[in-house]
């Protein structure tokens, strides 16, 4: 099938929906700004300080830093806060909501990314599953219990040295404050949160059993594939589709449709080929 062939059918599926699945990777953030940790280097691009250092993304996305040295630890996630908070998510996000809203579609997003820009985008924070948890939200590093809560902390950081000014802390027992995200090697991860948008996820998916489906899946790569298996296994539902978007990994085995393009780059490419209405 041609690519022009394949993003009409993506087209007609998405006219065609009740039920609109969005799952999204790390390349969702790309087209926004966001750095591409994909590899070492990905990650010592944005981030050279730790290439000196001889860490990479797993070595610095680690609890332990939290409990030998925290102003360490909070260097990486501090300025991953302030990124966050300052970048503003790319046009694909309007083109998702637009779909959303002509073709009256109940949606639900999963993603894997912590960076809020779904929620920052106006999609309903309560249809949305962020799996690794998010960077907004804080927790006791203990923890001394089970509670979660806003990140509104201030967290300037030396970006030559990569260590935080400010160490935030648990309001419950003073100790230090760690953000409510699933990092490598964690055992301490509060995963409450999640777990409630993991029921509403469900509840979604009961409630569409017998709909026509579309999953559309965008920047996410095979070398954590946590994204990658949810779209699929929704996928094997009868009746629905999976429209993946990916300029690196694409495949994905038929009937369902391979986009090989940029996250934004393949939504309006697939919005160009749209009806106005049904």
């Amino acid at each position: 099938m041609t690519d022009t062939a394949i993003l009409q059918q993506a087209a007609e599926a998405i006219a065609d929906a009740d039920a609109l699945l969005i799952t999204a990777g790390a390349g969702m953030g790309v087209d926004s700004g966001l750095p591409d940790f994909r590899g070492d280097h990905g990650f010592w691009n944005a981030y050279p300080m730790y290439e000196r250092l001889g860490i990479n993304f797993i070595g610095a996305a680690n609890p332990v830093h939290f409990e030998r040295d925290p102003a360490f630890g909070w260097g990486f996630y501090g300025h991953r806060t302030n990124l966050y908070r300052e970048t503003l998510p790319h046009g694909g996000f309007a083109l998702l909501q637009n779909w959303i809203d002509r073709f009256d579609l109940e949606a639900f997003v999963v993603t894997s990314n912590v960076d809020g820009q779904f929620q920052k985008a106006g999609f309903a924070d309560d249809a949305i599953l962020e799996v690794h948890g998010s960077i907004h939200h804080l927790q006791c590093l203990s923890p001394c219990c089970a509670d979660i809560w806003d990140n509104t902390e201030t967290i300037p950081v030396d970006f030559n040295t990569m260590r935080a000014r400010h160490i935030p802390v648990c309001p419950h027992c003073g100790g230090v404050a760690r953000p409510n995200i699933l990092m490598f090697g964690d055992s301490s991860w509060l995963a409450g949160r999640s777990h409630g948008q993991q029921m509403r996820f469900d509840l979604f998916l009961d409630g569409n059993r017998n709909h026509k489906l579309v999953i559309i899946e965008m920047g996410a790569g095979t070398a954590i594939p946590t994204i990658r298996i949810l779209s699929e296994r929704a996928g094997r539902r009868p009746g629905a589709t999976v429209i993946r978007i990916n300029p690196r990994e694409p495949q994905i085995a038929s009937p369902h449709l391979s986009v090989a393009q940029a996250a934004l780059d393949g939504l309006a490419s697939i919005h160009n080929r749209l009806p106005t209405h049904r």
